[in-house]
């Protein structure tokens, strides 16, 4: 049982400290990963490894990545001498799932179950293992559907009643602009799809380039409605849809 206290913890930091609140994150917890897929995430790393260079970092593996994206993955691995943890989806569930559903069912029935089967078991195996984790969450990424984003909290979906998880959001306040300046300055590696116009990246058949002027978020699950655009890996974050 963690002794950690959020309330002092959160008393001590200020919002906008990002890098500060990474720093003292991983002081207070040994066992600590850092959640990896996107260009906010690198942001997180490369913060990271000024404080510790054997920090632990894990990425979802749907088997329906983008080409890119695995490069990309191999080259953060590389450029920053970490360990990548790969999670996979369990085979014998995901054989079952693609047997009934075949392999493009989320276009007729939704994405969430899918996504439950590739990311959510995947991500729950892995913070079964941990204390506390670190994630590249902000408050503007999801349009009308994430609630008030707290840069330290207890991990409302992921926690038990016997072992709690700390999930740390030391972006939760920073914009894309912020993001894509910090990757500039202290060059950054980022996805190669970015370049190509997409802003938002996750499987690529649920994937696509955005027009200018509309939200990131509107590239991802394109024939969903808006408060549907979320896979399930941060629901605790999420406001309530009201029931019909």
């Amino acid at each position: 049982m963690s002794n950690f206290d959020l309330d002092a913890f959160v008393a001590r930091h200020k919002a906008d400290e990002a890098q500060k609140i990474i720093h003292s994150a991983l002081k207070e917890f040994d066992n600590i990963a850092i959640s990896f897929s996107g260009a906010e995430d690198v942001v997180l790393i490369d913060m990271a490894v000024k404080a510790k260079k054997d920090v632990s970092v894990f990425s979802l593996d749907t088997g329906r990545l983008h080409p890119e994206t695995y490069k990309f993955i191999e080259t953060v691995r590389k450029h920053y001498n970490i360990t990548i943890d790969i999670m996979s989806p369990d085979s014998a569930k995901l054989e079952a799932f693609t047997k009934e559903k075949g392999l493009f069912s989320f276009y007729e029935d939704g994405h969430k179950e899918c996504c439950g089967v590739r990311k959510v078991a995947p991500l729950r195996k892995k913070l079964a293992t941990l204390d506390a984790w670190i994630t590249g969450q902000r408050k503007d990424q999801s349009h009308g559907t994430r609630n008030q984003l707290d840069f330290a909290e207890l991990d409302s979906a992921f926690s038990s009643k016997d072992q709690p998880l700390y999930k740390f959001n030391p972006l939760a306040n920073w914009s894309s602009e912020d993001v894509w300046n910090y990757i500039k300055v202290f060059e950054v590696p980022f996805n190669e799809l970015h370049q190509k116009g997409f802003t938002s990246i996750g499987c690529e058949p649920c994937t696509r380039p955005v027009l200018p002027n509309q939200h990131e978020r509107e590239g991802r699950w394109w024939w969903e409605e808006s408060e549907h655009k979320e896979c399930g890996l941060h629901i605790g974050n999420l406001i309530p849809t009201k029931q019909a």
